[in-house]
């Protein structure tokens, strides 16, 4: 397999919940760390959600594996950010059988 060309930093977040002083939680995200990547547009399609019009566009994005357990191997409850972008991960796999990188299956929605 020919070397993946990873030309992009993202930040992978994780999930942050903190109480909120009346009983509740505040969702927040906290980062773990930069990810080298490539990433890769798949599809796309226009949304009319609740009076906005969205567009959501679905992302291939291999980074270099982490081993299992490890905190900068993403997992779908996380997400990546880059700059003011952020997608959402919603499946990670292994691209090769020797575990060399990660796809993680990812998706933007964007305000039109």
């Amino acid at each position: 397999m020919r070397p993946v060309r990873l030309n992009r930093a993202l930040v992978l977040e994780a999930p942050l919940r903190a109480p909120d002083g009346a009983g509740g939680f505040v969702q927040g995200w906290t980062a773990l760390g930069t990810l080298w990547a490539k990433v890769e547009a798949r599809s796309g399609r226009d949304l009319d959600g609740l009076g906005a019009a969205l567009s959501r566009v679905l992302l291939r994005i291999t980074i270099r594996a982490a081993p299992q357990g490890s905190t900068m191997r993403p997992a779908p409850e996380q997400r990546l950010r880059e700059g003011g972008r952020i997608y959402a991960i919603r499946a990670v796999r292994e691209l090769d059988a020797e575990g060399r990188y990660l796809v993680c299956e990812a998706e933007e929605e964007v305000a039109r």
